[in-house]
């Protein structure tokens, strides 16, 4: 599969979305505090996305503060609440939460016209467990999100970085992994999905190395069929009818005494 030099869209997103890239959550190594979970990139936020923004803004995107949040005052409610990493432009993000009405979804995206399109979504679908954070998503699971408060994480299509002397900028790092798994509670899974395959082997065993975590995928070489909330998205199709392939990552952090 070729992939452009600059950092690829994100699969539920235009052109114009960039996907997570590289980073650390707690105690970071000095070289990961120069790096973030985004790219930056130019975008025109649309007439409909500012509006979104105007009307529903105050309501459901949270202000990034550098302390503990509390879920149940954030969303409204008690509910299991499952973490997302980059939404693009939000299609997925809004057919995950409305397929899971029961849980909560803390959304981060850095980018203004991804926030403006997840919050016209919410609108015009009637959508009310979704929060979003517009800020390095690093950041937010470092200083707002507790030890043992979430029942799942979503990284899809995060920047695969695919020239070797980029790699080490990618999210799916050992550093990252260690300050992630803290944060899920008993019983919590990681769901990564991509479609570059070297970077699906590379998630698969970092994931696996790490004591805490069981691999759930039952397809050859580790993987996991999709799960069924996760929508087929449009970039997603399109790489499909090219013969591209996706690679769904699916661990969990056991209960205590399982196995």
């Amino acid at each position: 599969m070729t992939q452009p030099d600059t950092a690829p869209p994100s699969a539920d997103a235009g052109d114009d979305t960039p996907r997570p890239a590289a980073g650390d959550a707690t105690a970071p190594p000095a070289h990961f505090k120069r790096i973030r979970s985004f790219v930056l990139r130019a975008g025109r936020t649309t007439v409909a996305q500012q509006k979104a923004i105007d009307a529903l803004g105050a309501r459901y995107v949270l202000p990034y503060r550098p302390q503990a949040l509390d879920f149940a005052q954030a969303f409204g409610r008690h509910a299991p609440v499952v973490m997302e990493i980059g939404f693009g432009m939000g299609d997925a993000t809004a057919g995950i939460a409305q397929a899971r009405p029961e849980e909560n979804f803390l959304c981060c995206e850095v980018h203004t016209p991804g926030v403006g399109a997840l919050l016209k979504r919410m609108q015009d679908g009637g959508i009310d467990n979704i929060r979003i954070v517009q800020h390095d998503a690093v950041e937010v699971l470092q200083h707002m999100v507790p030890p043992a408060s979430l029942a799942g994480v979503h990284i899809f299509f995060p920047d695969p970085w695919h020239k070797k002397r980029h790699h080490k900028r990618r999210l799916i790092q050992p550093d990252f992994v260690a300050a992630l798994v803290p944060r899920l509670a008993p019983g919590g899974y990681i769901h990564c999905a991509t479609d570059w395959e070297e970077y699906a082997h590379q998630m698969r065993d970092v994931l696996q190395a790490h004591a805490e975590l069981v691999n759930l995928g039952q397809l050859p070489e580790g993987f996991a069929q999709r799960p069924w909330y996760r929508p087929v998205t449009k970039f997603e199709q399109r790489g499909l009818r090219l013969g591209h392939g996706v690679w769904d990552v699916l661990f969990q952090r056991p209960q205590s005494g399982q196995a």
